[in-house]
């Protein structure tokens, strides 16, 4: 319990501290004036106060990520922990905060946009094409964990759930966004927080459980290394491209940059402290293998009912329903939406227009509804992979940024060359990659990293 105490207080530090400095590096100045008051549309850029900024954003960056990925990755077991807190300081806060804050200074347009400013066209477009189908997996993979609940708890079959929830995803995915997401997202933000809150209450209040610390032994996976499996199974919970996908739609709402860090650090904060609870929960109660075994190739959404239930009894169902259903279906739709958006930028079309906005949206629910047909572990892999390639571009451009404007930059070249060297890592050796011995995948890996690393600093140090 210690090691969980010690984390989560550093999470909390780090806002204030880490979160401070980022800020004062990044050049945040209130004076300055935001998108949304030039470009107010009635759709995407509207003004939101703070508060609800922050909980939208929470909530469209959570989901289930920092519940799925966490409790899979409890079985690599404590060192969980640590990828978790490091990961959420000084990559996943950093990148959210850069990503929100260049779409902020730069109109609020879309990631590939501010990246082809920093970064060139090519790596632009190979931006574009992961983030359109980033949102096409996440809000597949988010519907069908929320439908396979639905049908474990009703007896409904999951594709009627999943044709439901797809109707919800372009109703919302359509409409302005203080219609819905203004609305409807802060309060399912503020429960999504209060379920993990109640959960690990309940755990901590029962001497059943116990949450292992930094020195138990016999909680770690026997045929998968800690490196990179660990590092890309816990994605959301530490560090998540897909994030900056969802940074513009807040970006565009924003009045002020102080908002910056509340709105774009802080959520990620938060976001990483509810996944280090779920890693405590996950392995208090399963106890580590074979239950954990089993959950890491399935998906979770049985286990987070049986937990919740036996935390809580009849409030753990309804908290199960929020927390897996239907909180993880708000941030498939507004998936749909950074992927809508992101289409309508490079294809400058505008979309005021309610018929612009279902030209380009109903294609890509289509391809989402035919994904969720794959298996669910393989979705959540290649997600998890595929939203680290956006978090090494959006770092390298927040970098270019930095060294264009004479700022301290190792504060994200750093975190760039880790995601770059997890990124090559993965893939090299995974089964659903190239299935490399782990030695020559590691061994290339480095070497890819430095050769980057090195163009880069040669390219733009200049």
């Amino acid at each position: 319990m210690y090691s969980f105490l010690i984390c989560a207080c550093a999470l909390i530090a780090s806002y204030f501290i880490y979160g401070k400095a980022i800020e004062r590096i990044s050049g945040v100045d209130e004076s300055v004036e935001t998108p949304v008051h030039r470009l107010e549309d009635g759709v995407d850029y509207i003004p939101m106060p703070r508060w609800k900024l922050y909980l939208v954003h929470f909530l469209n960056i959570a989901g289930l990520g920092p519940i799925f990925g966490a409790i899979q990755g409890a079985l690599f077991g404590p060192a969980a922990f640590l990828w978790i807190v490091l990961g959420t300081i000084f990559i996943g806060a950093v990148h959210d905060f850069f990503s929100g804050f260049l779409s902020l200074r730069g109109d609020g347009l879309t990631m590939p946009e501010i990246i082809s400013k920093y970064l060139g066209t090519t790596v632009q477009k190979m931006v574009a094409f992961i983030i359109v189908i980033t949102g096409i997996l996440v809000a597949a993979t988010f519907a069908t964990g929320s439908a396979d609940l639905l049908a474990n708890l009703t007896g409904v079959p999951t594709f009627i759930w999943l044709v439901a929830i797809f109707i919800y995803f372009l109703i919302a995915t359509l409409f302005p966004v203080d219609k819905i997401i203004g609305r409807v997202y802060p309060i399912f933000g503020a429960l999504f927080l209060l379920m993990a809150i109640l959960m690990i209450g309940a755990l901590l209040m029962n001497p059943a459980y116990t949450i292992p610390e930094f020195t138990t032994q016999g909680l770690y996976f026997s045929d998968k290394s800690i490196f990179p499996y660990l590092f890309v199974t816990i994605a959301c919970g530490a560090i998540s491209g897909f994030h900056a996908s969802q940074s513009p739609i807040v970006a565009r709402c924003m009045t002020t940059e102080k908002d910056a860090r509340p709105v774009f650090f802080g959520a990620m904060v938060l976001e990483g402290i509810t996944a280090l609870i779920w890693a405590a929960i996950a392995m208090a109660f399963f106890h580590g293998q074979p239950q954990l075994a089993v959950i890491y190739g399935a998906t979770p959404s049985v286990g987070v009912n049986q937990m919740a239930t036996a935390l809580l009894g009849p409030v753990g169902l309804i908290l199960t329903i929020i927390g897996v259903v239907v909180c993880p279906v708000t941030t498939g739709d507004t998936a749909l939406r950074s992927s809508r958006i992101t289409l309508a930028d490079e294809l400058k079309i505008n979309q005021e227009k309610l018929l612009s906005r279902v030209k380009l949206a109903l294609p890509l629910f289509i391809v989402s509804f035919l994904v969720t047909f794959v298996d669910f572990s393989l979705i959540w892999r290649y997600f998890a992979w595929a939203q680290l390639i956006i978090a090494t571009a959006v770092l390298f451009a927040a970098t270019v940024y930095l060294i264009q404007n004479k700022r301290h930059y190792i504060v994200t070249l750093l975190p760039a060359i880790v995601c770059t060297l997890i990124t090559f890592g993965y893939i090299l050796q995974a089964p659903e990659g190239l299935g490399l011995p782990s030695v020559t995948a590691n061994v290339i890996s480095v070497i890819a990293t430095a050769v980057i690393t090195i163009i880069f600093i040669r390219k733009y140090k200049k």
